[in-house]
């Protein structure tokens, strides 16, 4: 495919924009470390928000969505829905928990609601389980996406994707720093949405696809079309729907989507002003993520469905392609090959935003663990802010290239989604009531970690797993495997807790004065501090998780209800789109009400 003079422009105006960003903030940003990570906890609500949806907008994120609708319809992407869920847990309970922390990193956390040796591993060991091997396994799926779409739309050999798309993020990172990530995410929101939506209408209306209404008749397309999968089909409504919505959003641990918050989410939410900021923030992120961004993706996807029907058709249209990185997710950059001039150049430069955008956040996000919970806890307790800096923007440069590695031996999207679903299954529940439960300890934490991450690589990798989840003669179902791994890993890290010491009287005490949690789980607690004549409860704090429940509830249907009823509108399903669009109306007032009650909660 050729790139004209206009599609070049588009490309390196872009790119001079993005980089200029990076080197007028870098002095500012290298002032020190709570400027490189968290840009000196100044950030406004919407500047933060909208960083999230750019980030979350990676160049893997399409090539997911459009593996997912190829292979299970438009109600396969449950698998990722559910977590709204998960996401508005965060908005209106766990954000203000996380600003009143003033930790610098979410890993920080550990050592003020745990104490001794446990809690101090804890933080050391999750620092680098998740800053580096977590983080480069993310980054490779993102990567992964910049090589599919770089050998499809352009003609490079993997390497030269990874060195040249790498090269400029991994620079620009490392200069600008987390107010540099936060700048470049406002233009790479407006850049991206404006690919994806412009690549969308165009590609529906392309002569073999015939427009949207052709798209909404082909009898391959009408299969995929259900939004709430087929209860007739009792294997897929258990996997695709009962499962997503039951059991994993609260239970497992997924970049961007942590029970209780957590990873790049809770830096955005300590950078914030304060606590409302943070739950603004927070909210917009979860609107935009998921009422408004899915459905360009769904009608690429689809639109595929009729140009490319499976995969021997996309390796006939490009034979040169590494087969070990073909997939249903090549279908999406396979699509906008077909895009004309000028389009293609807005597109390219939106995914090259995509890819940065990802990139750029989880560098700084890996390097702030590395740098605090790691080099400064095990390595150089007396570091200055000039050493912190200078070891993070090593530790930046090192990330980049260890990922770079593993993407060229991956094959595909929803492969690493699966790994990563299952590596974190049973953990998501501590992360939720660690907060609200003062018997969880650090055991609790080690245990489930370790038990979730072995009990999955035996899956995995050894015989176990197709004898006990062979579809035809296994010991369960298939299905089950995900829960499997929930209900031991929670039946383990449940036993350690009440088999092991509990934390220290100092600690917790400490821990609520700071917090303020609240809640029957603390009561005790409580009783006890105010029986030795110590408060730790504040006169004026009142318990606003019920508040809070109330507007997650009322949250979700607002925000499902805007994302159905725009797919109703596409399909030309009048009907159930103005249902639901009142339905959304409603529930946007009576938030607006539980919202404004919630906030005489907030300090």
């Amino acid at each position: 495919m050729q790139l004209s003079t206009l599609d070049y422009s588009f490309i390196i105006v872009f790119f001079a924009i993005v980089l200029g960003i990076g080197i007028y903030v870098s002095k500012k940003s290298g002032k020190d470390s709570s400027e490189f990570f968290l840009s000196g906890r100044t950030m406004p609500w919407w500047l933060l928000g909208l960083s999230m949806v750019a980030t979350t907008f990676s160049t893997d994120t399409p090539n997911l969505v459009t593996d997912i609708v190829r292979t299970n319809g438009v109600s396969g992407n449950w698998v990722w829905w559910a977590f709204l869920i998960t996401g508005l847990l965060t908005v209106f309970i766990y954000a203000k928990l996380w600003r009143r922390s003033n930790v610098n990193t979410d890993l920080e956390f550990y050592e003020m609601r745990y104490g001794g040796k446990a809690a101090s591993f804890l933080r050391k060991f999750r620092a680098v389980y998740l800053g580096a091997l977590f983080n480069i396994i993310t980054m490779a799926s993102v990567t992964l996406a910049a090589i599919k779409i770089g050998g499809i739309m352009l003609g490079l050999e993997p390497w030269e994707t990874v060195v040249g798309a790498g090269l400029i993020t991994v620079t620009f990172s490392a200069l600008g720093g987390f107010k540099g990530v936060v700048y470049t995410d406002f233009l790479l929101f407006f850049v991206a949405m404006s690919g994806a939506i412009g690549a969308a209408y165009y590609l529906v209306n392309i002569p073999e696809v015939g427009g949207i209404d052709a798209l909404m008749a082909n009898e391959v397309v009408k299969t995929k079309l259900d939004i709430i999968p087929d209860f007739s089909n009792r294997n897929a409504l258990i996997m695709l729907f009962i499962i997503p919505l039951a059991v994993q959003w609260w239970s497992s641990w997924y970049p961007g989507a942590e029970p209780g918050g957590g990873g790049y989410i809770a830096q955005r939410m300590l950078a914030a002003k304060d606590e409302n900021h943070a739950i603004g923030a927070t909210f917009f992120f979860n609107i935009m993520h998921y009422a408004l961004r899915p459905w360009p993706w769904i009608l690429v996807a689809l639109a595929s469905l009729v140009v490319y029907p499976d995969i021997a058709s996309i390796q006939e249209a490009f034979p040169n392609m590494d087969e070990t990185k073909l997939g249903h997710d090549l279908a999406y950059s396979a699509m906008l090959t077909k895009l004309p001039s000028g389009l293609l150049g807005v597109v390219l430069a939106s995914l090259i935003a995509a890819y940065m955008s990802t990139i750029s956040t989880q560098l700084n996000w890996g390097s702030s663990y590395i740098v605090f919970d790691f080099y400064k806890q095990q390595i150089n307790p007396k570091a200055t802010e000039k050493q912190m800096v200078a070891v993070g923007r090593i530790s930046t440069v090192v990330l980049m290239v260890f990922s770079a590695v593993l993407a060229l031996a991956l094959e595909n999207a929803l492969q690493i989604f699966d790994i990563l679903l299952t590596f974190g299954a049973g953990t998501g529940l501590i992360f939720i009531l660690r907060w609200f439960w003062w018997r969880i300890n650090a055991w609790s934490e080690i245990t489930a970690m370790f038990a979730s991450g072995i009990i999955s690589i035996l899956l995995k990798t050894t015989a176990l797993g197709p004898l006990l989840f062979n579809a035809e003669d296994g010991v369960f179902p298939n299905w089950f495997e995900y829960p499997f791994v929930v209900i031991v890993t929670t039946v383990i890290w449940l036993s350690a807790t009440f088999l092991t010491q509990a934390e220290s009287q100092e600690t917790l005490r400490s821990f609520y004065k700071r917090i303020q949690p609240g809640g029957p789980g603390w009561a005790k607690i409580v009783r006890e501090a105010e029986a030795d004549g110590e408060k730790i409860k504040k006169d004026d704090e009142k318990w606003s998780v019920p508040q809070g429940i109330t507007a997650m509830l009322l949250g979700c249907v607002l925000i499902y209800t805007i994302m159905f009823a725009t797919g109703y509108w596409i399909y030309g399903r009048t009907t159930p789109a103005l249902i639901l669009s009142a339905i959304a109306l409603v529930s946007a007032f009576l938030l607006i009400k539980a919202w404004g009650r919630m906030k005489e909660h907030i300090l």
